[in-house]
This record gives C-alpha cells, structure tokens and sequence, in this order.
C-alpha cells in the first residue's frame, strides 16, 4: 500500500467536502449543530494552499489541512474515507505530520472534538490536553515527544 500527499486543486473541495460531512455526522447530529453554519464555515475555512489529498496506490482516499499557528504545526482537518479506515492510513500519515514538524524543530497541535474517536489515536501518538472547551481538547505533541509505549 503506497500512501502519498499530493497538494489539492480547487476541484478538490467538493471530495473535501463529502468527506468531511461524512465523518462529521454523528458530531453534528449529536452536539446538535446547524447544518446550515457548518456547511458556510466549512467553505469559510477550507483553505487550498493548507490542504494536501491523502492517496493510497494513486486513488484519493482522503484529505488534511495544516498550516503553522502560534510556531507549530497545526493539524486543522484530517479525514479518511469509511472505506479506508482501520488501515493504519491516518496513523502513517499522523506520522509523516510528526516527521515534517520535527524537521521544522515545530510542535504538532490540533483541537479535537472530546467525542471523536481520533482522541485515541492521538493520546497514543503522544499528544497531551494542553486546554479544552466545551466541544473540543486542544492538544500538543512536542517535537521531542516519545509516543507512549501501550501494552
């Protein structure tokens, strides 16, 4: 299975699009968002510059945003298509996040909404809550940061 990142095009936003409203459902329907103001944020937010595509053997299987904010990596959307989850996709391309922000000597943060399963994968990764809201844990992986070893 050969996973790369390519930059996406502006033909890309309506895959983005789909994408994200897929694996937002449930958070929408169960913190009881409106639909309507997400779908006007989402556009709002979906930078093209920020964006690369998540392709597995050449098929675009999902899609991440991130930019620098406050001197570290930012991990502002990442999502895998259904069909392509449980497959290690978005641990391999957590890990080539890590890899790009050690480089750069940046910290790794990302917010994620408290009843997002993803919170897992990144308390395993070796994040930690730095502060929280009422939907969302704000979280930070130092560059120097060893993942915890589970067991």
């Amino acid at each position: 299975m050969q996973i790369t990142l390519r930059p996406a095009r502006t033909l890309d936003f309506d895959f983005c699009a789909v994408l994200y409203f897929a694996g937002m459902e449930n958070i929408i329907r169960e913190l009881n968002l409106d639909r309507v103001a997400q779908s006007a944020s989402f556009r709002q937010q979906w930078e093209l510059p920020q964006v690369r595509i998540i392709t597995v053997d050449g098929a675009d299987v999902g899609w991440l945003q991130s930019t620098t904010r406050e001197g570290s990596l930012f991990l502002a959307q990442l999502f895998v298509d259904s069909t392509f989850q449980r497959r290690g996709i978005g641990t391999e391309v957590m890990h080539r996040l890590i890899a790009e922000a050690a480089r750069a000597r940046q910290a790794v943060t990302l917010g994620v909404v408290k009843i997002n399963p993803a919170l897992r994968l990144y308390e395993r990764m070796g994040f930690r809550i730095t502060h929280e809201d009422d939907r969302k844990f704000y979280m930070r992986r130092d560059p120097d940061a060893e993942a915890p070893i589970s067991g």
